[in-house]
């Protein structure tokens, strides 16, 4: 079946366009979360990836990171420390220049965050990036609910280390999986959107999985792949 999703996409990219597939039992009008990753989804770039890059280590970072979204590397856990371990040293200054000097929302994401809230949906912005990042996103988007790694900071700089638990694809799910119970929904109800291999768990099972610009892993198994549209286009999936 994936050959055949593949084969198909193939033949919509021929003519310009996009492909969703949507399973029969699918209802639009259930849909109650949406759930959604941050880095390279809902915004431009990487963060760690453009934090790196004011201290002339991006290269060094980004492989990693490339190699993790790929799924060559497994441990997302492990990826990230070893990520912000290069990190260490670098003021935090630094995180609020990248938000004003590199991110973007990706296009349609004003609009998919307007929609969704607008039909009393649960929005949830999950990532594997940093509070510092998904905090400002909240407040400028209107997320209901974020979630994502906190670095340590001390005496105005980072020190290579994250504080508590490090949010990775399991997390991610069991936060979806908190929201839906808050919506007394199943997670059938819920439509999802990410880009790399960390997305998958809370992708899997959820009513229409949404791969934004994705990895061809993450590709092969969403329901639908957002290649040319923007964010936005997730709406009319549920109108």
């Amino acid at each position: 079946m994936p050959e055949a999703r593949v084969a198909m996409r193939d033949i919509a990219a021929s003519h310009n366009s996009d492909l969703a597939f949507l399973s029969p039992g699918f209802k639009p009008s259930e849909v109650k979360v949406l759930a959604m990753d941050m880095d390279s989804t809902l915004i431009n770039i990487e963060c760690i990836d453009e934090i790196a890059d004011f201290t002339g280590k991006k290269a060094a970072v980004s492989e990693i990171t490339e190699a993790t979204m790929r799924g060559e590397i497994k441990d997302f856990k492990e990826s990230l420390r070893r990520r912000v371990a290069l990190l260490a040293g670098v003021s935090a200054d630094v995180l609020e220049s990248v938000y004003k000097e590199r991110l973007r929302p990706n296009p349609g994401a004003s609009e998919l965050l307007v929609g969704a809230n607008d039909g009393g949906l649960y929005t949830l912005l999950v990532s594997g990036g940093f509070t510092f990042f998904t905090e400002k996103l909240q407040q400028e988007l209107g997320f209901k609910q974020t979630q994502a790694n906190t670095l340590e900071i001390i005496d105005g700089k980072l020190t290579g280390r994250v504080v508590g638990e490090i949010v990775d694809g399991a997390a991610k799910a069991s936060y979806l999986d908190g929201a839906c119970t808050l919506m007394n929904c199943h997670k059938k109800n819920s439509i999802t959107m990410g880009d790399g291999s960390n997305d998958l768990p809370m992708m899997h099972g959820s009513g229409i999985s949404i791969a934004y610009r994705a990895k061809p892993i993450v590709k092969e198994k969403a329901d639908a792949a957002f290649d040319r549209v923007g964010l936005d286009a997730a709406l009319l999936l549920i109108a």
